[in-house]
């Protein structure tokens, strides 16, 4: 992933997964993927999931006007109500500006 700047932001999306539709969530979570990295503004993501179905996804964008198009992206916000339908018992979303960020790597 690029350097994240000072003023880049951040969405925080933590969801907890169901049991339904495996094969469909991973199909829709790649398609996502593919779809946000087009958009202006995209920086990276990084995303885990744990056993439970926890899951803990980070996108980041150069400014707020790019995230805010990716929330409105019509394929998005589809992908978004067939996820509350389907694919997630709960989830959390939360939006921060990168004030600071630091990079290591085990020489």
């Amino acid at each position: 992933m690029a350097k994240l700047n000072n003023g880049t932001i951040s969405v925080i999306f933590v969801a907890q997964r169901t049991d339904l539709d495996p094969d469909g969530y991973a199909q829709a979570a790649a398609l996502m993927d593919e779809l946000a990295a087009q958009q202006a503004g995209y920086i990276g993501i990084d995303s885990v999931r744990g056993a439970d179905g926890l899951g803990i996804t980070v996108s980041y964008w150069t400014d707020e006007a790019s995230a805010n198009a990716w929330r409105d992206h019509p394929e998005h916000a589809a992908m978004r109500d067939a996820g509350r339908n389907r694919w997630y018992a709960h989830y959390s979303l939360h939006v921060a500006q990168v004030t600071r960020s630091y990079d290591w790597k085990k020489p």
